[in-house]
């Protein structure tokens, strides 16, 4: 592609931007080579807010192309998950077994593929042969929708149902531990301070929530400084 200079234009992607420390620190590893366009999803999640503010904050320091907001009603309509169904307590971290061995309420039914429909479908309008995806399958909560296994069979469904059948999805840090992607987003100059990862709070994360315990797991076997603050301390 090149740009009205005639100079050829970096490649685009889609990047799903949640606004937690795996998508910014996959935005970030997608900027190195393309130019960005950030997709986040509001669908009723109880910190819908706070994600939004920091997705949209991360878009800028990152720099992308355009930051597009989508909202979608329907997991706040069918429920059965307790980040977006208010009768569902969001669970503390379990301490008797290991975080990922169940797939926990805070499971939202399918969640990634409406994600991954929209991210195909501005892929088309854009031109852009990338989509990216910060899924990670190790040291994770056990969704099955991040297993490598779902992306590949996504990735045939796109093979087959769009136009040119050649948007690819990148799912870089799906086989990573959790405290080498904080590593990884160190080296990238990801900004951890702009993320958000807790699943009940906005403003001052739980730190007792699945996601909110293996984000402070993760830095601290990185060795690495949580610049967020958790509620106690």
């Amino acid at each position: 592609m090149k740009s009205e200079t005639g100079v050829s234009a970096p490649p685009r992607a889609v990047v799903s931007l949640s606004g937690g420390m795996d998508s910014s620190v996959c935005l970030a590893l997608a900027a190195r080579v393309y130019d960005v366009y950030a997709l986040h999803f509001s669908y009723g999640q109880r910190t819908e807010q706070r994600e939004l503010a920091s997705a949209r904050a991360i878009a800028e320091v990152v720099g992308v192309r355009q930051f597009l907001p989508l909202k979608i009603d329907l997991f706040r309509q069918i429920g059965g998950s307790a980040l977006t169904d208010v009768n569902i307590a969001v669970p503390d971290a379990p301490t008797t077994t290991k975080i990922g061995e169940e797939i926990p309420v805070t499971y939202v039914p399918f969640r990634n593929a409406h994600f991954l429909s929209a991210a195909v479908s501005w892929a088309e309008v854009l031109g852009a042969q990338a989509i990216f995806i910060g899924a990670v399958e190790q040291d994770s909560s056990g969704y099955p929708d991040c297993r490598p296994a779902y992306y590949s069979a996504f990735q045939r469904v796109i093979e087959t149902g769009t136009k040119e059948g050649n948007i690819q999805i990148h799912t870089p840090l799906i086989h990573m531990k959790k405290s080498e992607i904080v590593r990884l987003g160190v080296e990238l100059k990801a900004p951890f301070h702009l993320t958000w990862s807790c699943y009940s709070g906005e403003d001052r994360a739980c730190g007792v929530c699945d996601s909110c315990v293996l984000r402070l797991r993760a830095f601290a076997e990185a060795q690495v400084l949580d610049p967020i603050s958790y509620v106690g301390s």
